[in-house]
């Protein structure tokens, strides 16, 4: 495979929701060859790798996280020879690539499921998810009282057939979940990780990944105050993955696990050195704006990955949360889904200049960081007219939950051009605010001042950093400082009044400007050369 073994530590990634990136033939829906011909500005952007959400064959009942195939191409998207294309030409710019599979459950329309509908109830096909005779005196009743895995849905996860059966889905009723303690459903995921990494993928982000695992009594949430839960975090579920990592191994391949867990002894499980390389770090995600906390956040994410020698991974948003410029000019900075609701009052001006503050802190932390396509734009959190709204979540809250599509709006490329560059010949799929065009790529590739400027040069000259730990400075109360390797400083201000920098022979990069006695004033972030 060539040179790298840890490029991953330190690695800028950049998420591509391929359905929103770029459209290619002007159909409006993103696709693979859009893609291929924005890969001259992502090499300019300077990302290493590229996590791709899924782009397999699905019914997009829950943007792709419903899978039919993982080994074709959804045709809106293109096809396996043009995913091969795409991974080959940005490994020539020096761009990886990471896919995205979903182990928990797989769509309705899977050959393994549908066959398992037509055998019916006991059969061999039916082992392979987790069907169940209901209870009550006729089975009118769900096996059990598990809770939707939608946040805000009050609806259970089991789905009844005519024949009496019913069947598990944590997440929609089109997305039925797999029966992990059957070899031919671990063995099947294992082919699919050589399948990709044959093509030259370097590494996949896992899913839902502590989710995957369910007690086999299937018994009632209720009945289980403590741990083990009866699908959350199980212990079994790490026999999967040190068999995955032997398989990534033999490829150099690389995993990223969405491990949503409150407990850090049981997060820094899943980072052992024979099971997954790095995982999504959502305690830093969803902060609020507010020093004392990010710092506690930043201390406790390094001090959970340092016992198994895992690189720690930064995000601040991505295709499930708000916008990061949107989140941060609202009353609340934090982020829970269960929060989210229509016509949450936002200053975009503020939360603007917060995240490019935040952009600066974020790059200058020890490990990988993730970039959400149209965070290096400074897009804001669309509002989505609720008869174009399409995501889930909000039809499974009752209609209370704007959902994650006001995150998903098409990238704007071109100010004067028809949908702002995204494609020409027809209306996106998701329609864009009115004043897109003003946070077009073209409009602000030229202006030094603008977000994706930033985004470049912090980019460019982050190696400055290197890969050691993070020394904290003494500070002000509301500032944070610290120190990296080779002298240099970040200073991120969060206090209301200007602070006064440390003592420095080079300013390298500014969020904002510093006020006229060169401190650095409320919501502004610099990195220093000590």
């Amino acid at each position: 495979m060539g040179q790298p073994t840890e490029w991953w530590r330190s690695a800028v990634i950049y998420q591509v929701y391929v359905r929103s990136f770029a459209d290619g033939d002007g159909d409006g829906t993103g696709d693979l060859a859009g893609v291929r011909a924005r890969l001259p500005y992502l090499a300019e952007l300077g990302v290493d790798a590229l996590w791709f959400n899924p782009w397999y064959l699905s019914p997009m009942k829950d943007g792709g996280y419903d899978v039919a195939d993982y080994r074709a191409i959804d045709p809106a998207f293109g096809t396996l020879a043009e995913a091969e294309k795409l991974i080959a030409e940005a490994r020539e710019l020096g761009i990886r690539t990471i896919v995205d599979i979903v182990p928990n459950h797989v769509s309705d329309q899977h050959p393994w499921f549908r066959a398992a509908l037509r055998a019916g109830p006991g059969s061999a096909e039916r082992e392979l998810f987790h069907f169940r005779p209901g209870r009550g005196e006729h089975g009118e009743l769900p096996p059990n009282d598990w809770p939707s895995q939608f946040v805000g849905s009050a609806e259970l996860v089991w789905t009844r057939l005519p024949d009496g059966d019913w069947y598990l889905h944590l997440f929609t009723p089109q997305q039925p979940d797999l029966n992990w303690a059957h070899p031919v459903v671990r063995q099947e995921h294992e082919d699919i990780l050589r399948f990709w990494f044959e093509r030259g993928v370097a590494g996949v982000r896992i899913d839902s990944a502590a989710l995957l695992a369910k007690d086999p009594e299937l018994p009632d949430l209720a009945d289980r105050p403590g741990p083990p839960h009866p699908f959350v975090d199980r212990d079994e579920l790490h026999d999967v993955y040190r068999s995955w990592r032997a398989v990534a191994d033999e490829y150099d391949a690389v995993f990223v696990g969405e491990v949503w867990l409150p407990d850090t002894e049981r997060f820094a499980r899943y980072l052992r050195p024979d099971e997954l390389h790095t995982a999504f770090n959502f305690s830093f995600l969803s902060c609020p704006w507010d020093a004392e906390r990010l710092r506690t956040s930043i201390d406790t994410t390094l001090a959970e990955h340092a016992p198994v020698g895992a690189p720690a991974t930064w995000v601040l948003c991505n295709h499930d949360v708000t916008r990061t410029v949107t989140r941060y000019g609202r009353a609340d900075t934090g982020f829970d889904f269960a929060a989210k609701a229509f016509g949450t009052p936002t200053d975009l001006a503020l939360g603007t200049r917060r995240a490019r503050a935040a952009a600066l802190l974020t790059l200058a932390l020890p490990g990988a960081v993730y970039v959400y396509q149209g965070e290096e734009l400074g897009l804001p959190e669309a509002d989505i007219p609720r008869d174009r709204i399409e995501d889930p979540m909000h039809f499974r809250s009752g209609g209370t939950d704007p959902g994650r599509d006001g995150c998903r709006v098409p990238l704007p490329w071109a100010a004067g051009a028809p949908y702002a560059g995204f494609g020409s010949h027809q209306e996106p799929w998701l329609p864009q605010p009115a004043d897109w065009a003003s946070y077009a790529v073209d409009r602000q590739a030229g202006d030094p001042g603008s977000m994706l400027s930033l985004y470049r040069e912090a980019i460019r000259i982050r190696p400055v950093f290197g890969d050691g730990p993070l020394m904290w400075l003494p500070a002000p109360e509301g500032v944070l400082a610290f120190a990296r390797a080779g002298g240099s400083l970040c200073v991120v201000n969060l206090a209301d009044a200007p602070a006064d920098l440390p003592e420095h022979t080079r300013l390298l990069l500014a969020s904002g400007p510093l006020d006229p006695e060169g401190r650095l004033p409320k919501d502004t972030a610099v990195w220093l050369l000590g």
